[in-house]
């Protein structure tokens, strides 16, 4: 039998609800591309202070606006109008009313957002929210003028003209250095991966109609299509000292353009009426990047996490092994965990701390916040936080809920067959650099040796232009990505470069001085003495090679310091998301991948 939906749509408090929520959402979306389209203008200006302050503060806009909506919702009705049943006509009613919406997906999590906090239920047990999308996002088209992306035919117009028509449809408003001069790379670089195009070849150029903003930088992401084969390719637009534009580079590789949209730097600002559809161009140029992944990137981080959680339970049910307690140090602060067939490891606060750790569990949890709102620089691990998150007992290593249960007991909830933790972060799974630095040992590489040292020391001066002291510098607190990258990713003790004192060792007074086992010297809270990196880092004869090789000025308080006054000079460090040896000054043309085709 049909249901009579004329009613079960009866309620018109289901419906206001309704209504309201959308507005709720309307609302933080048009601020939120507010806030995108401001950065063209601030890049324009070279305005990179006033970019980042947009970026960090549009991290919190979604729940701004979700706590808005609640109150609103609080305010208006009793708690006795908010029946189940109002509830479910909330839902039904909400989904009529994004019919034709031009951002249904995002809508659908706003609401999820609004009606846990309204009826204080976790994801796992709520009956009311889209767990599935109910409203498609395919060929969503736009209606305020701007295509998703402009299509352009260099065998028709000629490859410079189209590269000509391609970078001034962006509409910028500063003066290019030489900009003849720059398509003329650009040009070389694409003749090797089309070859040169003649007459009216079957190739076209696709170029997403906003630029993609992040730092000092806005990128041209578009790809080249000839037949059945597709080339991506990004092209980064900087300023040089005098407030003239460049093209630096056109990256052509799939693996650095996905390096470039790495879960591990600061979202990129971007206009976009239709978010589905900068999505849909991104995975036809990155298949393999999960789409929560693209749309965390692109600024829309709740959706991105909603995502990932919808492929955690496919995955979960779509598979049979263990949760069980991730190899390597246990730390000191939290718990990790790990799926072996999910790349992603699980991480739960622990109740206390034995010395010589002397935070606590709300500072960690600051900690990991701090991140959140920080420029990354390619050196951090995104988190993603979330609350109740039940997992199937009979999936649980009974090692591991036992370790859980002795460490952070507060955390862990047992209801009949699941075991639910209250608090976790989720991050992608990577390789302890200290392991990897032991199997390169084991198998006798030292080329892999020394790219694992070079590369930590790399790690640890990008976040020191990111203002970003890691404290705990051991290698097990950095983590080897699938590109060979070394990212940090252990936060409870990061300060800001511009907090710390960064001190030399005096020189003993006397031998009893020299002979002592404590210092002879007082040391405050956030004083830091660079020498003894050396101590605990390089007793490895091959180690300490590399590391003196690339890296011995980290163990002067020289170094610390001379960058620590760059940053309160207000200098904001370049630092490049593609190797520097593809950058048109290095080099006039980079290397063409020897798989082309994405």
């Amino acid at each position: 039998m049909q249901p009579d939906f004329p009613k079960l749509l009866s309620s018109q408090i289901a419906f206001d609800i309704a209504r309201t929520i959308l507005d709720g959402f309307d609302k933080h979306y048009r601020l939120f591309r507010q806030i995108s389209q401001q950065a063209k203008v601030l890049f324009e200006q070279g305005d990179w202070p006033s970019a980042q302050r947009n970026a960090r503060e549009r991290i919190s806009f979604y729940d701004k606006r979700v706590q808005e909506c609640v109150q609103i919702l609080e305010d208006e009705y009793a708690e006795e109008d908010l029946s189940d049943d109002v509830w479910r006509e909330v839902k039904l009613h909400y989904i009529g009313l994004l019919i034709n919406h031009k951002q249904p997906e995002l809508a659908e999590t706003f609401f999820n957002s609004v009606c846990c906090n309204i009826l204080h239920r976790a994801y796992f047990n709520n009956d009311f929210i889209f767990v599935r999308p109910a409203v498609s996002t395919e060929y969503i088209e736009p209606v305020q003028g701007v295509p998703t992306y402009r299509v352009y035919y260099p065998g028709r117009e000629g490859m410079r003209n189209v590269w000509q028509r391609i970078i001034t449809n962006f509409q910028l408003e500063a003066e290019f250095v030489d900009l003849d001069r720059d398509i003329g790379y650009v040009e070389r670089c694409i003749e090797q991966i089309f070859g040169r195009i003649h007459g009216e070849a079957n190739h076209q150029i696709q170029v997403l109609s906003s630029l993609f903003y992040r730092n000092k930088g806005a990128y041209i992401v578009g790809k080249g299509i000839n037949g059945y084969r597709t080339y991506p390719f990004v092209i980064p637009i900087l300023q040089n000292r005098k407030g003239k534009l460049l093209l630096d580079t056109i990256i052509v590789d799939p693996a650095l353009i996905t390096v470039l949209f790495s879960f591990t730097r600061a979202y990129f600002m971007v206009d976009m009426e239709v978010p589905s559809a900068y999505v849909h161009f991104l995975r036809s140029i990155m298949p393999n990047k999960p789409k929560s992944e693209i749309y965390t990137i692109l600024g829309l981080q709740k959706l991105g996490k909603a995502l990932f959680y919808r492929d955690y339970l496919h995955h979960l049910s779509h598979s049979s092994d263990c949760f069980q307690a991730s190899p390597g140090i246990r730390g000191l602060v939290m718990a990790v965990f790990e799926l072996p067939s999910f790349p992603y490891v699980f991480k739960v606060i622990k109740d206390s701390f034995p010395p010589p750790k002397e935070t606590t569990p709300a500072l960690v949890a600051e900690k990991y916040l701090l991140v959140k709102h920080h420029d990354r620089v390619g050196r951090m691990a995104d988190t993603l936080e979330f609350s109740y998150v039940a997992f199937p007992r009979h999936r649980f290593d009974k090692d591991l809920l036992a370790e859980l249960k002795a460490t952070a007991p507060s955390m862990v909830e047992e209801e009949r067959d699941q075991i639910v933790i209250r608090h976790l972060y989720i991050e992608r799974r990577m390789v302890p650099l200290n392991i990897w630095l032991t199997e390169a040992e084991e198998r006798g590489d030292d080329e892999a040796l020394e790219h694992g040292i070079r590369e930590y020391g790399n790690a640890i001066k990008d976040l020191v232009a990111a203002n970003i002291f890691p404290g705990d510098m051991l290698y097990k607190n950095f983590g080897v990505t699938k590109h060979g990258r070394v990212v940090f990713y252990d936060y409870d003790e990061i300060e800001y470069i511009t907090d710390c004192n960064f001190r030399a060792i005096p020189a003993p007074r006397n031998e009893e001085d020299e002979m002592s086992a404590e210092p002879w010297y007082p040391i405050a809270k956030n004083d830091v003495f660079p020498e003894q990196f050396d101590i605990f880092l390089l007793g490895n004869p091959k180690v300490r090679k590399y590391f003196m090789r690339y890296h011995a000025d980290l163990l002067t308080p020289q170094y610390w310091e001379s960058r620590k006054q760059r940053i309160m000079q207000g200098y904001i460090e370049d630092i490049f998301p593609y190797p520097a040896e593809i950058r048109f000054c290095n080099q006039m043309c980079p290397p063409v991948p020897s798989t082309q085709a994405a």
